[in-house]
């Protein structure tokens, strides 16, 4: 009764992923520090919302603060070697090498929307992670790429289970008397946890041997399998030549988004007749619940309206603090509103 409970519990990994790409949008096509600052709000809300029901948080908050205090750094380094702008903070004198000159306002706020851009994209992966465990994203992966997707899911996994493992090799030092004063002081403290890496990749390693992980093969027949390579090549010959007559053939754009759509549609032939052919076992479905039903639909509300401005209207999203353009960003409350969608999920979280 308890694991049909838990396994209730778990969100939907399709809703998910769909929150995932409409937070990401933000941080990936926008450096107006409005908008960033509104999307890690948001995302910060569902990060804090999903820590109450998962300890995954935890391991994920150090790799958080770290990109944090990277922020924290990139910023007076941008500050002090880029002397661009028009209004001046205050100077250093010309004789100091690469820092000396005048400090201005406008790298200030470049180095902070561009770290601000960073640490928003790190926590919308962070959440999501938190959200949805390593092997519902292993499930997420095409058949015909199942290694891809063992050793994309072994990466993410890396992340939480580095960090478990030094908070447990610190506490145990700690209760012997160890204590961290200086840089030799960390041996003790490293060793343990590259041993336990090593035995974990060695333990990992025998687990696929045994499960006979690599030895599956395609079931097709030679003339199948020549037919998906031609698909392939037709496919990725037909984005190279739609990319480049988008650049060579600008006044004629049907010729060139055929061509994409033509490669797109083939690869995607190639991808599915691939897939179809590997042998997989499902054993549970995942199930759609309310809650889900509203990070879906949330989710694809915001990706939309934020897609429809950055096609439509990309001088919304356009934000660039040296002359001669404005340093101030502009707001626009239809992106406001979409951005503030993505807190959903934590109110969702919050009231199930």
């Amino acid at each position: 009764m308890n694991a049909l409970v838990a396994s209730r519990d778990v969100a939907h990994p399709y809703a998910w992923l769909a929150w995932l790409i409409a937070a990401a949008l933000p941080g990936l096509s926008t450096r107006n520090p409005l908008y960033l600052l509104l999307t890690l709000l948001a995302v910060a809300a569902v990060y804090a919302a999903l820590g109450q029901r998962t300890a995954l948080t935890r391991d994920w908050g150090a790799f958080v603060r770290f990109s944090a205090l990277l922020w924290l750094l990139t910023v007076p380094f941008i500050l002090l070697l880029n002397h661009h702008g028009a209004i001046v903070l205050f100077r250093l004198p010309a004789d100091w090498p690469l820092i000396g000159g005048p400090i201005t306002l406008e790298a200030l706020l470049y180095g902070v929307t561009g770290g601000l851009a960073l640490v928003t994209l790190l926590l919308v992966f962070a959440a999501f992670n938190v959200a949805v465990d390593q092997a519902r994203l292993l499930r997420l992966t095409p058949g015909f790429i199942y290694q891809a997707g063992v050793v994309a899911g072994i990466a993410i996994a890396f992340v939480p289970q580095m960090v478990a493992a030094w908070t447990a090799i610190r506490e145990a030092q700690e209760v012997r008397g160890h204590r961290v004063r200086g840089v030799r002081d960390l041996l003790p403290l490293l060793m343990p946890l590259l041993i336990t890496a090593l035995e974990r990749a060695v333990q990992l390693a025998e687990s696929m041997e045994a499960r006979g992980f690599g030895r599956q093969v395609l079931a097709a027949t030679a003339a199948e399998r020549r037919r998906i390579q031609a698909a392939l090549l037709a496919g990725l010959a037909g984005l190279g030549a739609g990319t480049a007559g988008l650049g060579f053939w600008p006044e004629q754009p049907w010729r060139a988004g055929a061509a994409l759509a033509c490669g797109v549609a083939l690869l995607l032939w190639a991808f599915w007749d691939q897939g179809r052919r590997v042998r997989r076992t499902r054993y549970q479905r995942w199930t759609w619940a309310p809650a889900d039903r509203i990070v879906l639909t949330t989710s694809l509300a915001a990706a939309g309206l934020w897609l429809c401005a950055l096609v439509l209207r990309p001088g919304w999203l356009f934000y660039y603090p040296y002359p001669p353009f404005s340093p101030w960003p502009g707001f626009e409350p239809m992106l406001g509103c979409a951005i503030l969608l993505l807190a959903a999920p934590a109110f969702v979280h919050e009231v199930t």
